[in-house]
């Protein structure tokens, strides 16, 4: 959002926020492709090229399934050392038309349907590298397309990085011990703990937003108070244009978040310098949606 507002970043920063933007622009094609169509393993690959977009991994087939033998294990290990070793490359084919067909049929639940779904794939492991984002990245799309969310934005990335060790040896037990009920136990637990921890975060919000729709009218006495208060909720981190946008005149606009910052409800990140306007931010929504405190409050 601070690079959306105009703020610029060294290289390493910025490949991070490219990363955030590929998988934004990898989801909305996939929302409209899945609106009409099941996920067939074309948008796999148009997908896995969208993420490894200007990124690390560019460089390793972006948008190809591998023709090379692949394996996990510490840096530098030779396959002999290797912790797991995928299909190779003859295999790999048939084991991702049996994982089309899978996902793409019915299973005795749709959770756990998702579940085995996500394993097949990080098991199959199709991509030179890029296979933990897109793995991520097909839970969502997968709940989407049989219908159990309204919209593809359910993740499970915090938990699982939350709970990086379990996860790997409940994807080891699969292929050593084929030990599916202890994954699929694990991967439920995950959904009902994000779930939970979602629900809670969206009431905040719907509190925050009720409070606010106050404290801005009070603060501003503006006939432009319900717009402002919308336009903070849709884009917490901004600049006096991106007021200015919500059909709000641009002097107003500076009036407004002058009112905002003496109310207290809004904090100045970056200073105005030049032709580079200031940005803001509302930190009680960012921190909110964080789930942690990385603006500090007023």
């Amino acid at each position: 959002m601070e690079h959306e507002a105009g703020r610029q970043y060294d290289e390493h920063k910025t490949h991070d926020i490219q990363e955030v933007l590929n998988y934004r622009t990898a989801l909305r094609l996939a929302k409209n492709y899945l609106d009409e169509r099941p996920i067939r393993l074309g948008l796999v690959l148009q997908l896995h090229k969208i993420l490894m977009s200007s990124v690390r991994g560019q460089n390793k087939t972006p948008g190809q399934f591998r023709q090379d033998q692949n394996w996990i294990g510490p840096t530098g290990c030779t396959i002999e050392e290797a912790s797991f070793v995928p299909p190779n490359p003859l295999q790999l084919n048939d084991h991702l038309q049996a994982w089309e067909t899978y996902i793409n049929g019915s299973d005795f639940d749709v959770l756990a349907q998702a579940a085995v779904m996500h394993a097949q794939f990080e098991l199959i492991h199709p991509f030179k590298d890029g296979n933990g984002r897109m793995g991520r990245l097909l839970i969502p799309l997968f709940l989407y397309s049989k219908k159990r969310l309204y919209s593809p934005m359910f993740y499970l990335s915090a938990y699982l990085e939350a709970n990086r060790d379990e996860y790997y040896v409940r994807l080891q037990r699969i292929s050593r011990e084929a030990d599916w009920t202890g994954w699929i136990e694990f991967f439920l637990r995950a959904i009902i703990e994000q779930a939970i921890s979602n629900t809670q975060k969206a009431k905040d919000i719907m509190e925050l937003y009720d409070e606010m729709k106050v404290r801005v009218r009070d603060a501003t006495h503006s006939q432009h108070a319900a717009q402002l208060v919308d336009r903070l909720f849709t884009r917490p981190i901004f600049g006096t244009q991106h007021i200015s946008e919500a059909d709000i005149p641009k002097p107003t606009a500076h009036l407004l978040i002058r009112q905002l910052l003496e109310a207290g409800l809004i904090v100045t990140l970056k200073q105005g310098a030049g032709r580079r306007p200031a940005i803001y931010a509302f930190p009680k929504l960012v921190n909110l949606a964080d789930g942690q405190e990385v603006i500090p409050q007023p």
